[in-house]
């Protein structure tokens, strides 16, 4: 089951990212995010905000991106300038990541495929791609189709599409525009960066216990 929600204890056993958590905050409000596991990330959805992050103050628009690797630091919104939509995840991943940030799937139909062949419904321009590292796409906004390990999941806002390392994945069909955050774990094999394509890096090589 590669779709899972917020909460302790709910991603499948071979994730590296153990918890996330989507925090809305309005304009004067604080947030102090609880420390868990070694590593954090922290990530600016929407919106503008200062953020201490191991106690150094930070000025935080749309698309931040935060790595938080001490043993006792945390993060902390101490002021929202308008309203801000954050994106916390906390694991186990390794020193050498891949990628991470904001992507966007938007509503209006289209079909220009550079991925890989699928043989369901596809309407959007996203690619059906794999990674040489597991992916996550946490959803904040809108709702849609997501495709993963060959079965196909609806999803919306608060939903964490996990997908292991060598599986395909795709976001063939979207019913109000997408607004998630990806992160890229832990890289693995070849250590191939961005998306990967049978077609031009050859077959994937799907981590079997990652379903």
């Amino acid at each position: 089951m590669p779709v899972f929600r917020s909460g302790s204890g709910l991603a499948p056993a071979w994730c590296e990212l153990e918890r996330f958590d989507i925090v809305e905050l309005l304009p004067g409000e604080s947030y102090a995010f609880e420390r868990v596991w070694q590593k954090q990330k922290l990530i600016v959805g929407k919106g503008r905000c200062r953020i201490a992050v191991d106690g150094v103050s930070v000025t935080a628009d749309e698309g931040a991106n935060f790595d938080l690797e001490t043993t006792d630091g945390r993060f902390e919104v101490l002021d929202v300038f308008s309203d801000a939509t954050l994106i916390w995840m906390d694991g186990r991943w390794g020193e050498e990541t891949g990628g991470s940030g904001i992507f966007t799937v938007p509503s209006e139909l289209s079909r220009l495929d550079a991925g890989d062949p699928v043989d369901y419904p596809k309407e959007t321009t996203f690619d059906n791609h794999y990674h040489d590292c597991d992916e996550y796409w946490i959803l904040y906004q809108g709702r849609g189709i997501a495709a993963s390990e060959g079965k196909r999941y609806e999803v919306g806002p608060g939903d964490c599409v996990a997908t292991g390392s060598g599986h395909h994945h795709d976001f063939p069909r979207v019913f109000e525009s997408v607004k998630a955050v990806f992160f890229e774990t832990t890289m693995e094999g070849q250590k191939r960066r961005s998306h990967l394509w049978d077609h031009t890096h050859g077959p994937a090589e799907p981590m079997a216990d990652r379903v």
